[in-house]
């Protein structure tokens, strides 16, 4: 009896988390920080697709996303220059997300405004990669301020409640902009999205700054930066403080992250990183052109996307969770894998039939959606156990930059693979990509086993299941 109501307690405790201050302002930032993603993906691209733009060029056009992937070359900006007036008023933090999200909107206003049109899809294009850069701006401040505000514990549910924001925001910037634009068109589509950055806006307002980041002076401290000064002490002090915050910034949190786990190991965590998804984000920009190319209407897609994109999304958020504490870290990741697999190999099942039916198309995006959501939250788990305490904000901005950098490189191909070789075969190719990353995850979780790699795949699983084992 007893042993039952420690396992009760615990589960009040971890729910108790949820109605936190902070822990419930993760759930409006993380809508803001999941609302430009499909709009300048997926979304779009069903725009650009109806305006009759090649499969090609939509494709191509995924790679404003390695904004994204190269957001850790200016987060040491984000992370310690300070904004003027801005700063003053609201501190590092909330100064760089507020500004992020202003970029946002004028952003999605500026999309609104377009008029796509084959052979004049700049504007388009420039209005994509600007959205981007502001998004993965608000993402990198986003980061920091999640991390310093609350302790290592309590991590756990702000990502849980940023996640399941994440969706929700997912599913208006997909669903909900198709179903506008279905009944108003893609400019209102766009509006009413440019609208929603007020969520993002209002929030950064009203939560707290968090405690100051350690100042340049605390960084020159690093027994680096200090070597790398008395190196040059006859250098100008204007070069010496910039290279000082480039070895403190930049430098010290890769030295620290290869000093870990040596160099192979740190080599192939990074490798695994960026394959973990390569499956999912290949895809990504071809969905909803193979929608459209099979005959479903907006409304269709916009009502499945609604139904089964919500639900599943939001219950694959809780169930990635639950994963990660009942089988262990390693299998979550795992099971992430194989979910994408088998998505992948039901959208190519889908693709070979001639009558289009809202069954199918439930089927393939509850798998998708849940697929995301798992290989979410368990590549977040992940990345944060991977983190230094020491340098949390520079080595995570690295590692959430890579996960998409090969995926974004494949996607922009994708238009000419499916010309080429067809919606069948594209998706076959899809579902092998992820073989690689499944191939690693079993090396690495053999040298934690060891005791020679990353250490939370091998640690054993928490929760009730372990409660019942002791």
């Amino acid at each position: 009896m007893d042993a039952v109501n420690a396992r009760l307690s615990g589960w009040l405790a971890a729910l108790a988390a949820y109605r936190r201050r902070n822990t419930l302002s993760m759930l409006f930032l993380g809508f803001s920080s999941g609302l430009p993603f499909l709009l300048v993906f997926s979304t779009l691209s069903a725009w650009l697709r109806q305006a009759g733009i090649e499969r090609s060029t939509i494709g191509m056009l995924a790679w404003v996303g390695f904004a994204y992937s190269f957001k850790f070359i200016w987060s040491p900006v984000v992370d310690r220059v300070e904004l003027p007036v801005l700063h003053r008023l609201l501190g590092r933090r909330r100064s760089w997300m507020l500004l992020a999200q202003i970029g946002i909107g004028i952003g999605l206003m500026r999309l609104a405004a377009a008029h796509p049109a084959p052979g004049h899809i700049r504007g388009v294009a420039l209005a994509a990669l600007f959205l981007a850069f502001s998004s993965a701006t608000q993402d990198i401040a986003m980061d920091a301020w999640r991390i310093e505000s609350a302790p290592v514990e309590l991590q756990g549910p702000m990502v849980g409640a940023y996640s399941i924001g994440y969706r929700i925001a997912m599913i208006a910037g997909g669903a909900g902009a198709l179903a506008v634009a279905a009944g108003f068109g893609w400019h209102a589509g766009y509006g009413a999205m440019a609208a929603l950055t007020s969520v993002g806006i209002v929030t950064t307002l009203l939560i707290h700054e968090p405690k100051a980041a350690p100042t340049r002076t605390e960084q020159a401290r690093e027994a680096h930066v200090i070597d790398w000064l008395e190196r040059r002490a006859h250098w100008p002090r204007s070069l010496q403080g910039v290279g000082a915050w480039f070895i403190g910034a930049v430098l010290c949190p890769l030295i620290d992250f290869f000093g870990r786990f040596g160099a192979i190991c740190a080599l192939l965590c990074l490798a695994f990183i960026g394959l973990y998804q390569v499956t999912e984000f290949t895809m990504g920009s071809m969905a909803n052109p193979f929608y459209i190319d099979h005959h479903y209407t907006l409304d269709q897609i916009a009502l499945v996307g609604k139904v089964c994109g919500f639900t599943v999304g939001i219950l694959g958020v809780f169930l990635g969770g639950l994963l990660v504490a009942r089988i262990g870290l390693a299998r979550a990741l795992g099971l992430g894998i194989v979910l994408a697999v088998l998505s992948n190999l039901s959208y190519s099942l889908l693709a070979t039939t001639h009558t289009p039916t809202l069954l199918g198309l439930g089927v393939v995006n509850s798998l998708d959606n849940l697929a995301l959501s798992v290989q979410g939250v368990a590549l977040i788990t992940f990345l944060s156990a991977l983190t230094s305490a020491k340098y949390t904000a520079t080595q995570y901005a690295l590692f959430s930059s890579l996960y998409a950098l090969p995926g974004k490189i494949l996607e922009g191909t994708s238009g000419f693979v499916v010309e080429r070789i067809g919606y069948p075969e594209f998706f076959l190719y899809t579902a092998s990509l992820s073989i690689p990353a499944l191939l690693l995850l079993l090396w690495l979780w053999r040298r934690s086993m060891a005791g020679d790699g990353p250490s939370a795949l091998s640690t054993a699983p928490t929760g009730p299941s372990a409660d019942v084992r002791a």
